[in-house]
């Protein structure tokens, strides 16, 4: 189906949970709401925490931690807050099939306010979703992920001050900072006030559901986010500096699956180490094949982190990875994965509203 196609999206929008939604899996939501919704729940302090979940429509984790949060503070009939929260729902169809996104549709991570994607209804959607919290206010803003590889916890973030990064530390010291992809929530919600975007582990892990529910309430909690610097023992920043994508001609697969490329069985390993040069990532079995690297500015980067040689695929630098995966419909759908370097030096020593 061509996008354009499409009828537009409309944003539902609630001042209460429906009836028994707390009960509901992340499947059946769509059935409940019957799209995107945007739910505000009063609490006793603005302006509100903004959260975000099913971005992906297979990441269960927000919902989950969202559920246990709501179920805890419920008093007759309505949660209890110590702040207000609107809560985003996003693809719910996806979810619906445990998928990251529908065919047809686009990543629901890409069509936020500054997408270099072709206009869609999803970016209408998105932009409404930032118009409306733009009149109410923004405490801070936390959209929940889960990953496919093996990742520890981690908080990413689009802008370097002092408050953002006191909001990701709160979830871990381990804390990513990018600037592509373009169109991200954190990206746009980042305009008005601390985002953060949480990587929470795999699908289906308790402790990466705890984990976020925790934090979640943390942040309700919090009065202010504090201005002072982050002191430099308390965070391992990283930058992000490219992509690894598979063209879409170059087929491939893991150990002895067949392939234009065979990538390492256990690739996913290798996320958030620091590996030497030279370290195998698989093997080359068509002299033509090859990755595409790009850096934030969109430049081919792969003769400089990777080479061939002997038919092995290796980097050529040292380098940390994050996000690998061994899921092949995650590869086709985004990426293979980034890699990273440390960013610890450029920790700003800044106020609050100062960028990178």
């Amino acid at each position: 189906m061509n996008p354009d196609d499409r009828a537009p999206l409309g944003l539902r929008e609630l001042d209460a949970l429906p009836e028994g939604l707390l009960d509901t899996e992340s499947c059946g939501l769509v059935g409940r709401l019957g799209g995107p919704s945007l739910i505000h729940l009063q609490g006793d302090r603005d302006p509100p925490l903004f959260v975000c979940v099913l971005m992906h429509g297979n990441e269960t984790v927000g919902w989950d931690a969202v559920r246990g949060l709501l179920a805890g503070v419920h008093r007759g009939g309505r949660p209890r807050l110590p702040r207000s929260l609107c809560l985003f729902l996003g693809n719910l169809s996806a979810a619906a099939q445990g998928l990251r996104h529908l065919p047809g549709q686009p990543d629901y991570n890409r069509v936020w306010p500054g997408s270099e994607l072709p206009e869609t209804p999803e970016h209408a959607l998105m932009a409404r979703v930032l118009e409306v919290m733009t009149g109410r206010g923004v405490f801070a803003s936390v959209d929940l992920h889960n990953n496919t590889g093996c990742n520890p916890h981690y908080a990413c973030l689009n802008v370097l001050d002092n408050p953002s990064l006191h909001l990701a530390t709160l979830f871990s010291r381990t804390v990513v900072y990018f600037t592509r992809p373009k169109g991200v929530q954190s990206q746009a919600m980042a305009r008005l006030g601390p985002a953060v975007t949480l990587e929470c582990g795999k699908v289906g892990e308790r402790h990466g559901v705890d984990h976020a529910r925790d934090y979640l309430a943390a942040c309700l909690h919090l009065s202010a986010l504090p201005v002072h610097p982050v002191a430099a023992h308390d965070i391992d920043l990283f930058h992000t500096v490219a992509q690894i994508k598979i063209p879409p001609e170059v087929t491939f697969g893991f150990g002895a699956q067949p392939g234009d490329i065979a990538l390492i069985p256990d690739l996913d390993r290798l996320n958030f180490r620091e590996l030497a040069a030279g370290t195998v990532l698989g093997q080359v079995r068509n002299p033509g094949a090859r990755l595409v690297v790009q850096d934030e500015q969109g430049r081919d980067l792969a003769t400089r982190y990777l080479e061939v040689e002997d038919g092995e695929l290796r980097l050529r630098v040292p380098v940390m990875p994050s996000m690998l995966t061994c899921n092949a419909l995650v590869i086709r759908q985004d990426c293979l994965g980034y890699l990273m370097e440390r960013y610890d030096h450029r920790v700003p020593q800044r106020s609050e509203g100062s960028g990178p």
